[in-house]
């Protein structure tokens, strides 16, 4: 049961299409081919068994560490808005 001026349905489709946004962002990030035997950024070498679990890895774990947790100080996109904005 949709609340408001909306259809039935309509949070599911907003959650939904939210879940499919995500899937397709960190699908882009997926590497392939062939590893680096040494950090693109910062020249370390990258060991074999990390080498061999991720194909196509070209970061260090170090380096990998930092930039994942870059990405998730990225604030996530809410498509329904904050509950005080529905109430005005």
């Amino acid at each position: 049961m949709a609340g408001g001026w909306s259809h039935d349905g309509a949070v599911q489709e907003q959650i939904d299409a939210s879940t499919e946004d995500e899937v397709k962002r960190v699908r882009s990030k997926l590497t392939g081919g062939e590893s680096l035997e040494f950090c693109e950024e910062c020249g370390e070498p990258i060991p074999e068994a990390r080498r061999k679990a991720i194909p196509g890895v070209r970061l260090c774990v170090e380096c990998q560490a930092e930039l994942d947790k870059q990405d998730s100080n990225k604030a996530g996109f809410n498509r329904r808005g904050s509950k005080d904005s529905q109430l005005r």
